[in-house]
């Protein structure tokens, strides 16, 4: 299994245990305003099933994010490839896509730029991405916060999910360089 830890939090791919604390995150206006808008809890329950069909076809997807203190689900993160266009299959020619959201109550933390270190070096070191990508709408201006913190390199606007978003790139030998990595053997 491809649990991450952080010195605040797990990252474990989702699991039907965690259909409550996901769609308390996936069901928040607030939270989801800047995404596909608010889900259901069937919603919830069916990307659940497809994270974990990714998991086992692909060896990637959704973590859900776990706080060491509490053991509460505070948020989830992906690595997944984007899309062009907005459809529930991944498109395996367009790259990498780093990815994050937090409880409400979880904001300002420290949170997801932590855990987006964590997914990256998943990426760069177990996947050997050559790249990955991070987008978000022009208005989450949080989000694109925790790209800058993670290095990435600012794209403008580019077409993805069927609209324009703010798009950031970050290479594996820049990730390499900012953080002192070395590819694992």
């Amino acid at each position: 299994m491809n649990v991450l830890t952080t010195a605040r939090l797990r990252l474990v791919p989702f699991q039907d245990d965690h259909l409550d604390g996901l769609n308390e995150i996936n069901a928040d206006p607030d939270v989801m305003r800047f995404l596909s808008g608010p889900e259901t809890r069937e919603q919830t329950m069916a990307v659940i099933a497809r994270v974990k069909s990714r998991w086992s076809e692909l060896g990637y997807s959704w973590w859900s994010f776990i706080e060491h203190s509490t053991g509460e689900l505070v948020g989830a993160g992906a690595i997944q490839n984007l899309r062009r266009v907005s459809a529930p299959e991944p498109d395996l020619t367009c790259p990498l896509e780093i990815g994050w959201r937090l409880k409400r109550g979880r904001w300002g933390q420290g949170l997801a730029s932590e855990a987006a270190q964590a997914m990256a070096g998943f990426a760069f070191d177990s996947l050997r991405a050559d790249e990955v990508y991070a987008v978000c709408h022009p208005d989450n201006l949080a989000s694109a916060r925790v790209m800058q913190r993670l290095g990435m390199q600012h794209g403008g606007l580019q077409d993805w999910y069927g609209k324009p978003l703010t798009t950031y790139q970050l290479s594996a030998a820049a990730w390499r360089d900012a953080v002192g990595h070395r590819p694992s053997r």
